[in-house]
Protein backbone atom coordinates (compact mmCIF):
# COMPACT_ATOMS: atom_id res chain seq x y z
CA UNK A 1 0.00 0.00 0.00
CA UNK A 2 2.61 2.47 1.03
CA UNK A 3 5.02 1.36 -2.49
CA UNK A 4 1.87 2.25 -4.68
CA UNK A 5 0.50 5.24 -2.55
CA UNK A 6 4.76 6.79 -2.90
CA UNK A 7 4.61 5.78 -6.43
CA UNK A 8 0.73 7.54 -7.52
CA UNK A 9 2.45 10.61 -5.69
CA UNK A 10 5.49 11.04 -7.40
CA UNK A 11 8.10 8.20 -5.98
CA UNK A 12 8.43 6.35 -9.19
CA UNK A 13 12.05 5.15 -10.30
CA UNK A 14 10.91 6.78 -13.54
CA UNK A 15 11.71 10.44 -12.91
CA UNK A 16 9.46 12.03 -15.29
CA UNK A 17 11.77 15.84 -15.47
CA UNK A 18 14.36 14.21 -16.78
CA UNK A 19 12.47 12.31 -19.28
CA UNK A 20 11.45 15.88 -20.59
CA UNK A 21 14.99 17.04 -20.60
CA UNK A 22 15.95 14.40 -23.00
CA UNK A 23 13.11 14.59 -25.54
CA UNK A 24 13.36 18.61 -25.34
CA UNK A 25 17.30 17.99 -26.09
CA UNK A 26 16.57 16.39 -28.67
CA UNK A 27 14.95 19.41 -30.47
CA UNK A 28 17.49 21.75 -28.89
CA UNK A 29 19.84 19.87 -31.02
CA UNK A 30 17.75 20.16 -33.99
CA UNK A 31 18.31 23.76 -33.44
CA UNK A 32 21.90 24.21 -32.39
CA UNK A 33 23.62 21.26 -34.80
CA UNK A 34 22.22 23.01 -38.70
CA UNK A 35 23.48 26.12 -36.81
CA UNK A 36 26.83 24.95 -36.38
CA UNK A 37 27.05 23.17 -39.79
CA UNK A 38 26.52 25.97 -41.56
CA UNK A 39 29.86 28.31 -39.86
CA UNK A 40 31.79 24.91 -40.53
CA UNK A 41 30.10 24.60 -44.28
CA UNK A 42 32.80 27.16 -45.91
CA UNK A 43 36.37 28.23 -44.53
CA UNK A 44 36.58 31.26 -42.19
CA UNK A 45 38.43 33.05 -44.57
CA UNK A 46 36.44 32.43 -47.69
CA UNK A 47 33.55 34.09 -46.20
CA UNK A 48 35.45 36.78 -44.78
CA UNK A 49 36.30 37.56 -48.36
CA UNK A 50 32.85 37.07 -49.18
CA UNK A 51 31.60 39.73 -46.69
CA UNK A 52 33.74 42.42 -48.32
CA UNK A 53 32.31 42.25 -51.38
CA UNK A 54 30.56 45.38 -52.57
CA UNK A 55 27.19 43.41 -53.11
CA UNK A 56 26.69 42.04 -49.67
CA UNK A 57 27.37 45.44 -48.01
CA UNK A 58 25.02 46.94 -50.51
CA UNK A 59 22.20 44.41 -49.47
CA UNK A 60 23.42 44.33 -45.65
CA UNK A 61 23.21 48.38 -45.69
CA UNK A 62 19.66 47.68 -47.29
CA UNK A 63 18.37 45.82 -44.58
CA UNK A 64 20.06 47.55 -41.57
CA UNK A 65 18.32 50.41 -43.22
CA UNK A 66 14.78 49.35 -44.11
CA UNK A 67 14.72 47.47 -40.45
CA UNK A 68 15.32 50.63 -38.44
CA UNK A 69 13.30 52.84 -40.35
CA UNK A 70 10.46 50.02 -40.41
CA UNK A 71 11.32 48.96 -36.21
CA UNK A 72 10.77 53.27 -36.30
CA UNK A 73 8.00 52.98 -37.51
CA UNK A 74 6.39 50.17 -35.58
CA UNK A 75 7.81 51.92 -32.03
CA UNK A 76 5.80 54.67 -33.33
CA UNK A 77 2.38 53.88 -34.07
CA UNK A 78 2.35 50.55 -32.56
CA UNK A 79 3.54 51.70 -28.78
CA UNK A 80 -0.19 53.78 -28.34
CA UNK A 81 -1.73 51.24 -29.74
CA UNK A 82 -0.40 48.62 -27.25
CA UNK A 83 -0.90 51.36 -24.21
CA UNK A 84 -4.96 51.64 -25.55
CA UNK A 85 -5.66 47.95 -25.54
CA UNK A 86 -3.78 47.39 -22.06
CA UNK A 87 -5.98 50.36 -20.44
CA UNK A 88 -8.72 50.90 -22.80
CA UNK A 89 -12.12 49.15 -21.12
CA UNK A 90 -13.83 48.57 -24.07
CA UNK A 91 -15.14 45.24 -25.84
CA UNK A 92 -13.44 46.27 -28.83
CA UNK A 93 -10.17 45.52 -27.62
CA UNK A 94 -10.26 41.47 -28.52
CA UNK A 95 -10.96 42.74 -32.17
CA UNK A 96 -8.10 45.07 -32.18
CA UNK A 97 -5.68 42.31 -31.06
CA UNK A 98 -7.34 39.96 -32.93
CA UNK A 99 -6.20 42.17 -35.99
CA UNK A 100 -2.68 43.21 -34.90
CA UNK A 101 -2.37 39.42 -34.69
CA UNK A 102 -3.55 38.90 -38.08
CA UNK A 103 -0.20 39.67 -39.81
CA UNK A 104 1.80 37.27 -37.92
CA UNK A 105 -0.63 34.26 -38.57
CA UNK A 106 -0.82 35.44 -42.76
CA UNK A 107 1.88 33.56 -45.06
CA UNK A 108 4.61 36.44 -45.85
CA UNK A 109 3.82 36.21 -49.20
CA UNK A 110 0.04 37.22 -49.17
CA UNK A 111 0.41 39.57 -47.17
CA UNK A 112 2.95 41.01 -50.20
CA UNK A 113 0.57 40.74 -52.28
CA UNK A 114 -2.25 42.44 -50.09
CA UNK A 115 0.07 44.89 -49.35
CA UNK A 116 0.93 44.71 -53.33
CA UNK A 117 -2.75 46.11 -54.08
CA UNK A 118 -2.81 49.10 -52.23
CA UNK A 119 0.59 50.15 -52.59
CA UNK A 120 1.56 48.49 -56.27
CA UNK A 121 1.99 50.37 -59.32
CA UNK A 122 -1.87 50.98 -61.29
CA UNK A 123 -3.47 51.82 -57.78
CA UNK A 124 -5.06 54.97 -56.28
CA UNK A 125 -2.23 54.92 -53.63
CA UNK A 126 0.84 53.51 -55.28
CA UNK A 127 -0.13 56.37 -58.59
CA UNK A 128 -0.74 59.20 -55.83
CA UNK A 129 2.63 58.22 -54.30
CA UNK A 130 4.45 58.26 -57.72
CA UNK A 131 3.29 61.89 -58.36
CA UNK A 132 4.70 63.06 -55.71
CA UNK A 133 7.93 61.63 -56.44
CA UNK A 134 7.73 58.36 -54.37
CA UNK A 135 7.48 55.07 -55.29
CA UNK A 136 6.11 52.61 -53.18
CA UNK A 137 7.60 49.48 -54.64
CA UNK A 138 10.52 48.29 -55.58
CA UNK A 139 11.77 50.70 -53.91
CA UNK A 140 13.51 51.82 -50.07
CA UNK A 141 9.87 52.61 -49.61
CA UNK A 142 8.28 49.04 -51.07
CA UNK A 143 10.64 47.15 -48.16
CA UNK A 144 10.23 49.29 -45.35
CA UNK A 145 5.59 49.01 -46.23
CA UNK A 146 6.70 45.35 -46.23
CA UNK A 147 8.62 44.97 -43.27
CA UNK A 148 6.43 47.17 -41.30
CA UNK A 149 3.57 45.15 -42.10
CA UNK A 150 5.03 42.15 -40.56
CA UNK A 151 7.10 43.13 -37.86
CA UNK A 152 5.39 45.58 -36.55
CA UNK A 153 2.54 43.02 -34.67
CA UNK A 154 5.59 42.32 -32.14
CA UNK A 155 6.04 45.36 -30.97
CA UNK A 156 2.32 45.52 -30.10
CA UNK A 157 1.77 42.68 -28.62
CA UNK A 158 4.87 42.77 -26.29
CA UNK A 159 4.50 46.22 -25.29
CA UNK A 160 0.61 45.88 -24.47
CA UNK A 161 1.65 42.53 -22.36
CA UNK A 162 4.22 44.79 -20.56
CA UNK A 163 1.74 47.92 -19.86
CA UNK A 164 -0.71 45.07 -18.96
CA UNK A 165 2.09 43.27 -16.04
CA UNK A 166 2.31 47.40 -14.51
CA UNK A 167 0.68 47.75 -11.02
CA UNK A 168 -2.27 49.69 -11.77
CA UNK A 169 -2.75 51.15 -8.11
CA UNK A 170 0.51 52.98 -9.23
CA UNK A 171 -0.97 54.77 -11.63
CA UNK A 172 -3.62 55.51 -9.88
CA UNK A 173 -1.73 56.95 -7.05
CA UNK A 174 -0.28 59.29 -9.66
CA UNK A 175 -3.89 59.93 -10.77
CA UNK A 176 -4.87 61.17 -7.32
CA UNK A 177 -1.86 63.26 -7.13
CA UNK A 178 -3.27 65.08 -9.88
CA UNK A 179 -0.87 63.94 -12.34
CA UNK A 180 -2.40 63.79 -15.89
CA UNK A 181 -2.84 60.54 -17.91
CA UNK A 182 -0.14 61.28 -20.22
CA UNK A 183 2.00 62.20 -17.31
CA UNK A 184 1.59 59.04 -15.04
CA UNK A 185 2.52 57.29 -18.65
CA UNK A 186 5.57 58.85 -19.19
CA UNK A 187 6.83 58.62 -15.67
CA UNK A 188 5.30 55.93 -14.22
CA UNK A 189 3.70 53.08 -16.81
CA UNK A 190 6.70 53.74 -19.29
CA UNK A 191 9.74 53.15 -17.55
CA UNK A 192 8.40 50.09 -15.50
CA UNK A 193 7.42 48.56 -19.36
CA UNK A 194 10.49 49.62 -20.73
CA UNK A 195 12.34 46.14 -20.30
CA UNK A 196 9.08 44.30 -21.99
CA UNK A 197 8.73 47.26 -25.35
CA UNK A 198 12.66 46.97 -25.50
CA UNK A 199 11.58 43.42 -25.58
CA UNK A 200 9.31 43.92 -28.64
CA UNK A 201 11.24 46.60 -30.52
CA UNK A 202 14.03 44.01 -30.71
CA UNK A 203 11.90 41.19 -32.19
CA UNK A 204 10.06 43.40 -34.50
CA UNK A 205 13.86 44.74 -35.68
CA UNK A 206 14.95 40.71 -36.00
CA UNK A 207 11.89 39.65 -37.95
CA UNK A 208 12.32 43.22 -40.33
CA UNK A 209 15.71 41.72 -41.27
CA UNK A 210 14.61 38.34 -42.16
CA UNK A 211 11.73 38.99 -43.92
CA UNK A 212 11.50 37.27 -47.57
CA UNK A 213 8.06 36.81 -48.74
CA UNK A 214 6.62 40.20 -48.37
CA UNK A 215 9.65 41.94 -49.24
CA UNK A 216 9.74 40.44 -52.32
CA UNK A 217 6.71 40.85 -53.44
CA UNK A 218 6.86 44.83 -52.95
CA UNK A 219 10.56 45.70 -53.50
CA UNK A 220 12.50 42.78 -55.11
CA UNK A 221 14.91 45.92 -56.08
CA UNK A 222 17.13 47.16 -53.86
CA UNK A 223 17.81 43.53 -52.72
CA UNK A 224 17.78 42.81 -48.91
CA UNK A 225 20.04 40.19 -47.24
CA UNK A 226 16.95 37.68 -47.58
CA UNK A 227 16.51 38.04 -51.16
CA UNK A 228 20.29 38.39 -51.68
CA UNK A 229 20.44 34.72 -50.59
CA UNK A 230 17.77 33.33 -52.49
CA UNK A 231 19.05 34.69 -55.33
CA UNK A 232 22.98 33.51 -54.97
CA UNK A 233 21.47 30.36 -54.21
CA UNK A 234 19.38 30.13 -57.49
CA UNK A 235 21.64 31.65 -59.79
CA UNK A 236 25.56 30.78 -58.25
CA UNK A 237 24.90 27.66 -55.67
CA UNK A 238 24.70 27.28 -52.09
CA UNK A 239 28.26 28.11 -51.54
CA UNK A 240 27.23 31.81 -52.58
CA UNK A 241 24.43 32.01 -50.20
CA UNK A 242 26.65 30.84 -46.99
CA UNK A 243 28.38 34.55 -46.17
CA UNK A 244 24.91 36.48 -45.79
CA UNK A 245 23.50 34.03 -44.05
CA UNK A 246 25.85 33.74 -41.83
CA UNK A 247 25.86 37.65 -41.03
CA UNK A 248 22.12 36.75 -40.86
CA UNK A 249 22.98 34.63 -37.94
CA UNK A 250 25.17 36.70 -36.70
CA UNK A 251 22.78 39.87 -36.31
CA UNK A 252 20.56 37.08 -34.88
CA UNK A 253 22.53 36.25 -31.95
CA UNK A 254 22.99 39.82 -31.68
CA UNK A 255 19.23 40.12 -31.08
CA UNK A 256 19.40 37.41 -28.38
CA UNK A 257 22.22 38.54 -26.55
CA UNK A 258 19.75 41.93 -26.20
CA UNK A 259 17.25 40.05 -25.10
CA UNK A 260 18.67 38.43 -22.46
CA UNK A 261 20.83 41.92 -21.00
CA UNK A 262 18.56 45.13 -21.03
CA UNK A 263 15.37 43.68 -21.95
CA UNK A 264 12.67 40.92 -19.85
CA UNK A 265 11.56 37.54 -21.77
CA UNK A 266 9.01 38.75 -23.86
CA UNK A 267 7.29 34.41 -23.51
CA UNK A 268 7.65 35.06 -19.91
Amino acid sequence: MNTRHTRLHGGSSLDWLTVALVLGCVLLLYYLVPLVSLFFSVPVGDVIVRLNDPTVVNVATTSLLGASISTSFAMAFGLPLAYWIARAETRWKSVVTAIVVLPLVLPPTVSGIILRTLFGPNTMIGDWAAAAGIQTWRSLAGIVLAQTFVASPFVVVTSMAAFEGVDRTLEHASRSLGKSRLTTMRRITLPLALPGIVAGMTLAFARAMGEFGATMMMAYYPRTMPIQIWRAFRELGLDNAYPIAILLVLISVAVLIILNTVASNPWR
